[in-house]
């Protein structure tokens, strides 16, 4: 399964390591997702989602009813 964040789409990115000579080779920075189990109030059971730590962020400032509104708008699978 790919390693991209549920809220904010972030996915896996790829750039270079650039050694000290200049030289360069391909890498990849994966992203810091971890699956989570919320409450959701409004339907008394538990979303299970793969977070970032800047979903996280979101859901704390916008609210996780707000959140999953606009993830079912999108056709994501919640």
């Amino acid at each position: 399964m790919a390693r991209v964040c549920m809220v904010t789409g972030k996915g896996t990115a790829r750039g270079n390591n650039v050694s000290h000579s200049n030289r360069k080779v391909k890498r990849t920075f994966k992203v810091n997702v971890h699956w989570k189990k919320i409450w959701l109030e409004s339907e008394q059971r538990f979303v299970r989602l793969l977070i970032s730590s800047h979903g996280l962020r979101i859901i704390d400032k916008k609210g996780i009813e707000t959140v999953l509104a606009e993830l079912r708008h999108r056709k994501t699978a919640v």
